[in-house]
């Protein structure tokens, strides 16, 4: 993405981060999340023998911890896991981009001035979201040829899926400082 790409992005965020269209967005990515979370994330935990989902780990996996999710999973875990999962996976990557970033712009928009690049944090949960596809295609990337996963595409996906947490982490750090400048700055308002 070149600069010119970049400012054009971050004015669009600037521009329609109000009130009500942060709302919805936030509101749309909830319900996608908690549709993950609830229904289609248990489904398939229910046959991977107290293991973990590659995409709800943080910190990382190996090769032989993907080949004994899958052997864990059986057949039916896995297409729950490629047919259930993925697919709403598939959405909320975008929708967590664009919600989250209109969210921390709405917030910097109260606490800094437009020109300040302190907007460039808006571009994190972008990257989180890059980061969550790329680990998403290398999921449906082994899944599709188990029994033969390639050790390239875990280590990979792997990489990815420790990128995506890393940056999600940094926005919402980025998230919950902006928040506190912000009721600091309020508080300061009113006792003047």
């Amino acid at each position: 993405m070149n600069s010119k790409m970049i400012t054009n992005l971050l004015t669009l965020l600037k521009k329609y981060s109000t009130g009500t269209k942060v709302l919805v967005w936030f509101l749309i990515t909830q319900v996608v999340y908690l549709t993950m979370l609830l229904v289609t994330i248990p489904k398939v935990l229910t046959r991977a023998s107290e293991m973990k989902l590659l995409d709800m780990m943080p910190t990382g996996y190996d090769i032989d911890y993907v080949k004994m999710l899958f052997e864990n999973l059986g057949q039916a875990g896995r297409e729950a896991y490629l047919y259930r999962q993925i697919p709403l996976d598939l959405i909320y990557p975008l929708l967590f981009s664009i919600s989250f970033s209109l969210l921390l712009a709405y917030i910097l928009k109260m606490i800094t001035k437009e020109g300040n690049m302190v907007f460039y944090l808006c571009l994190l949960p972008i990257t989180a979201g890059f980061f969550d596809y790329l680990e998403n295609f290398g999921i449906i990337r082994m899944l599709v040829t188990y029994p033969d996963i390639s050790i390239f595409v875990a280590k990979t996906t792997n990489v990815f899926s420790i990128l995506k947490s890393m940056f999600t982490t940094l926005y919402f750090i980025a998230l919950l400082v902006s928040i506190l400048i912000l009721l600091l700055k309020r508080i300061k308002i009113k006792r003047k």
